[in-house]
């Protein structure tokens, strides 16, 4: 299959870098690399059950600081002499 993928930058050096120092073509290199990255997520998936990890949340309530005014948060977490 022939296809055309934009590479960024950083990405086309790593693949032009692994190019040089190898004996393969660039066509090689991205299929393995590509090979790699896909059995990855496979066997990601299947060691969760396909299913993605979610963390539990809890309403922890009303914050004993106020957490939208830095300088009343450090007065009242660290006293008055926080400067």
């Amino acid at each position: 299959m022939r296809t055309t993928l934009t590479l960024e930058p950083d990405v086309a050096a790593d693949l032009e870098r692994l190019r040089r120092d190898g004996d393969r073509s660039y066509k090689e290199i991205v299929n393995d690399l590509l090979r790699l990255g896909l059995r990855a997520r496979r066997e990601k998936n299947a060691a969760t059950g396909g299913k993605p990890f979610h963390t539990k949340t809890a309403d922890l309530g009303k914050p004993k600081i106020p957490v939208d005014n830095i300088a009343e948060a450090l007065a009242i977490a660290e006293g008055e002499d926080y400067r």
